[in-house]
This record gives structure tokens, C-alpha cells and sequence, in this order.
């Protein structure tokens, strides 16, 4: 009982320093005291998504959480800069800092296809250079779509052709970022989520376009975070 009230202290700590303009550094270094991957687990599910962060098999310190809550800083600031993205910060499932960049589907794709447009290249580019910037890094790419049916398909179907579809351009999105030479053992994840996890309801169509998107997140990788261990010792 003890060490769940140390844990709902550490997580009110760090909802309030979320909620307040305070740097990653400091967020990082919160996190890192209160409780690692398990208290990244709760605040992920709130503020992050927990299926993002390296396989690191422990808690991260309060020292190793500034590090890289440091190096997330510098990140953000970089992916701020690309055009068409909308830029925030997230918790991984290590609890630590995470930066998300969410790419709006029609800037990036015609209706229904998975071909890159011309005009989204040089936010991918862009992209691209921020990547290699923070090679150590890692990068998970999620593709959504809407819940709007296509022509003579079911509903089953119609889920079914738009999880292929998001997969489609999250892979689109991987391929021309490799194009770019961004080493693809640092894009850890190509994934579809089609209807799944809307943003905003489908009822309207702002809505709909909203949860038309290419989620790509930056994350401490493995090497990283025990790279910010040994500093810390």
C-alpha cells in the first residue's frame, strides 16, 4: 500500500509539472524519481502512448530521466520547425519523454491512395534531417484513418480496407525516409491502426479529417537511455 501512495504522489507531481511550462529536463528527472517504467505505464496512458519506448527491463533513474529529457528538448525544439506538423510532447511507455509529430493525411495523401503528394516532400524532408539529427533516437510511424465506408463494402470491410489503407501510408511514409537515408534500424515500428484511436469524432467532417493522420513519434532508444544510466552514476 505504501509504495502504491509513493506512486499516486509521483504521479500528481508529474501531471502538474506536465500541465505547467517546465522544460523536459526537469519533466524528465520527476519521472525518473517516481517510479520508471511503472509509473510510465499510468502517465503514458493519460498523456503518451505506452506502446512507444525502448525495452529497457527497469525503472530509469531520476538522473538518466534529465539526460534524456534534455536531449527530447532539443528534439522538439528541431521538429517545431517542420512545415505541416503538429508538434507535442508525450510520455513512452519508460515513462520518459517522448516527442510526437502528427501529419495531417491530406496534406501528405489524395483521398483513398497511399502515394506520397508532391507537396508533402519537403515536410518529409525536413523531417528526414531532424530525424538523422537525433540518430540515437528511436522512431515509431502510425498510420489512422476515418470510419467513413467505402463504395459497396460492408462495414467489416470497409474497417478492413481502411487498416490496410493506414498501413499503406505508414509504410509510405518509412519508405521515403529511408529514401531520405534515414537508417531504417532506427524506425522501430511501421504500423496501421485504420478507425482505431480517433482524435475527435466522426460525426463531423472536421472531425473526420482530423483523425485522417500519420502519427511519427522520437523516443529514447535503448542505447540512449543506458548511455544516460552510465552519465548519471
Amino acid at each position: 500500500m505504501k509504495s502504491l501512495k509513493s506512486i499516486a504522489v509521483a504521479l500528481c507531481a508529474v501531471l502538474v509539472l506536465a500541465g505547467c511550462n517546465v522544460s523536459n529536463t526537469a519533466k524528465g528527472t520527476a519521472i525518473g524519481a517516481g517510479g520508471g517504467a511503472a509509473l510510465g505505464a499510468i502517465v503514458g496512458a493519460i498523456a503518451g502512448n505506452t506502446a512507444i519506448g525502448a525495452a529497457v527491463g527497469g525503472a530509469v533513474g531520476a538522473g538518466a530521466g534529465a539526460i534524456i529529457g534534455h536531449k527530447m528538448d532539443k528534439a522538439k525544439k528541431e521538429a517545431e520547425a517542420i512545415q505541416n506538423a503538429q508538434v507535442e510532447e508525450v510520455t513512452d511507455a519508460n515513462g520518459l519523454e517522448a516527442v510526437k509529430m502528427t501529419f495531417d493525411s491530406g496534406i501528405l495523401f489524395k483521398t483513398g491512395k497511399s502515394d506520397l503528394t508532391a507537396a508533402s516532400k519537403s515536410s518529409l524532408q525536413q523531417l528526414a534531417t531532424v530525424l538523422k539529427n537525433n540518430a540515437d533516437c528511436d522512431v515509431a510511424i502510425q498510420g489512422y484513418t476515418d470510419n467513413q465506408g467505402w463504395k459497396n463494402s460492408t462495414a467489416e470491410q470497409s474497417a478492413q480496407k481502411n487498416q490496410a489503407l493506414s498501413l499503406d501510408r505508414a509504410t509510405s511514409v518509412s519508405s521515403y525516409l529511408q529514401a531520405l537515408s534515414v537508417p531504417v534500424s532506427q524506425i522501430k515500428s511501421v504500423e496501421g491502426f485504420g478507425e482505431a484511436n480517433p482524435v475527435a469524432s466522426n460525426a463531423t467532417k472536421e472531425g473526420q479529417a482530423l483523425n485522417r493522420r500519420v502519427e511519427v513519434y522520437m523516443y529514447a532508444s535503448q542505447k540512449m537511455i543506458q548511455e544516460a544510466q552510465q552519465a548519471a552514476q
